[in-house]
């Protein structure tokens, strides 16, 4: 049986915790401004500790919104997994929008007997309205690290007119959203078979070792993402999503 130990919060970030029909926590961020802007400061540090299983998701899409010139808005988030305890960190998209500045780090220490499952997805502006992102500023970061050692590194760049970055073949070919998937657990290698044949066609699975599976997907819009994007993580998961992932 997992529960919360202890809980301080202040500002609009603010974490809920639904009543589930599971032993574990699952905790769900909600950022009562609506929005990220420039200036905007957000900050979570979470312990999960040995044997406790916890989710962590958001109750809707995050939004960077259009900031003022100079200004950047950053949010950083930090988490230590204790052995024999379990992280899923399932936050829904982020959606950029044209003019935003962002800069974001997400950091999971795993201790030498923790797991994880975790995705990030990212929209590229508001399709419904046609948006275009000529003029963005966001810097990217996650570190995975193992018992103090390196695991996984991932970072994004994307400045200036962001359209036409990912435009480029070599780097989203036009995609509207993407998404990055990370499992660390012993089971990784026997489920990649199985996530390869859920995967579209603008999407990959490889092993980083044998207990670290990783899946990069491309999806044409945020609804493309998530349609292909949900079967996988409900494998991964063991059909446990937060409800807050249904279509």
């Amino acid at each position: 049986m997992t529960r919360v130990q202890d809980l301080r919060q202040s500002g609009s970030l603010k974490l809920v915790f639904p009543q589930t029909h599971s032993p574990d926590v699952e905790a769900i961020l909600v950022n009562t401004a609506g929005g990220i802007t420039g200036g905007d400061r957000f900050s979570l540090d979470v312990a999960v500790e040995k044997g406790a299983v916890l989710t962590v998701t958001t109750q809707a899409a995050e939004r960077a919104y259009r900031a003022q010139n100079g200004e950047v808005g950053r949010v950083t988030a930090k988490v230590n997994v204790q052995d024999g305890a379990y992280l899923k960190w399932l936050p829904q998209e982020l959606i950029l929008f044209n003019r935003c500045a962002l800069q974001r780090r997400l950091e999971i220490n795993l201790s030498a007997h923790a797991g994880l499952l975790m995705v990030e997805p990212i929209v590229f502006g508001r399709a419904a309205m046609l948006e275009v992102l000529s003029d963005v500023h966001f810097e990217d970061r996650i570190a995975i690290t193992r018992a103090a050692r390196p695991l996984y590194r991932d970072g994004m760049d994307l400045m200036g007119n962001g359209a036409a970055h990912l435009a480029r073949r070599a780097i989203a070919n036009g995609a509207g959203a993407m998404a990055s998937v990370v499992m660390v657990s012993p089971e990784a290698e026997s489920r990649l078979s199985a996530i390869r044949a859920l995967l579209p066609s603008t999407a990959g699975a490889s092993l980083l070792s044998d207990t670290v599976l990783v899946v990069r997907q491309l999806g044409a819009d945020s609804f493309e993402l998530r349609k292909s994007l949900i079967p996988i993580l409900k494998h991964l998961s063991d059909n446990t999503l937060p409800l807050s992932w249904s279509l």
